[in-house]
């Protein structure tokens, strides 16, 4: 199976470092998929959630803005915050949905509807 390496970098840390089949972000002129063997490309990502699918499961992370640096093999994203949606058995699920949601709301940006925003991170609830 073809794979692309993902990592998710903030100021505190890295939240997402792995091989994945496909990624969808949130870029300032809508959504996008970055698929194995994707054209190289830089774009800049607004407020809104990360889907990442790997082979057998499906993880979110939602950010409020950053930047995607995507090759063929690879795709490196630079977000100013994040908070991972989805984490597994026994993660605390509905605190980092709260979280994630604190974070939405923080950006002012009139051009994207947070509320569309907010119901894709209810999806994960």
């Amino acid at each position: 199976m073809d794979t692309i390496k993902l990592s998710i970098v903030t100021p505190n840390g890295p939240i997402f470092n792995d091989s994945v089949k496909t990624v969808t972000l949130p870029g300032k002129e809508g959504e996008f998929g970055v698929l194995p063997g994707h054209a190289s490309l830089v774009s800049s990502l607004t407020v809104g959630v990360i889907v990442i699918e790997k082979a057998n499961s499906t993880e979110a992370i939602a950010i409020n803005w950053g930047h995607v640096k995507v090759s063929e093999t690879s795709v490196d994203v630079l977000a100013d915050g994040a908070v991972a949606l989805t984490q597994g058995p026994g993660s605390e699920t509905a605190k980092n949905i709260d979280a994630a949601k604190e974070l939405v709301n923080s950006v002012k940006d009139s051009n994207v509807s947070l509320a569309a925003v907010e119901a894709k991170i209810n999806s994960f609830a």
